[in-house]
């Protein structure tokens, strides 16, 4: 299930860019910088946006909102749409359930195996050492 953000809960502003563009750079605010508030969106279920939070890391915010930063490209265009698609790789991120770790035990066989591989090295390592006189 693809959770679709709607376009009211995301907040755009545009920025001077530091990438390419030449002497363009110095003019126009090519650069996006998209806002969008994870802890207080109705579009997230609970867990996804505990989740989402926590991938976000640096790009979160105090009071819960995600800040994406994009200035790969020259033209506003291609980066509005390079941090939404950001947004919404995040976001795909986080709809995943971790898998609970069900805890095992090794085997017999395993441990057989384990401890037979131990004797070997073991055998190695000795062979390595001086040969001390039997008087």
């Amino acid at each position: 299930m693809a959770i679709i953000i709607p376009e009211s809960e995301l907040e755009e502003s545009f920025i001077r860019a530091s990438g390419p563009g030449g002497q363009n750079v110095n003019k126009v605010s090519s650069a996006v910088q998209l806002r969008f508030d994870a802890r207080g969106s109705a579009s997230l279920p609970d867990d996804v946006a505990v989740r989402l939070m926590r991938l976000a890391g640096s790009r979160l915010t105090r009071d819960g909102v995600i800040i994406i930063t994009a200035d790969r490209f020259r033209t506003q265009e291609r980066n509005r749409a390079d941090a939404r698609e950001r947004l919404q790789a995040l976001v795909a991120a986080a709809e995943v359930r971790p898998v609970k770790r069900r805890p095992t035990k090794p085997s017999k066989g395993q441990k057989e195996k384990r401890l037979a591989g131990k004797a070997v090295r073991s055998g190695v390592k000795q062979g390595r050492s001086k040969i001390r006189d039997a008087d």
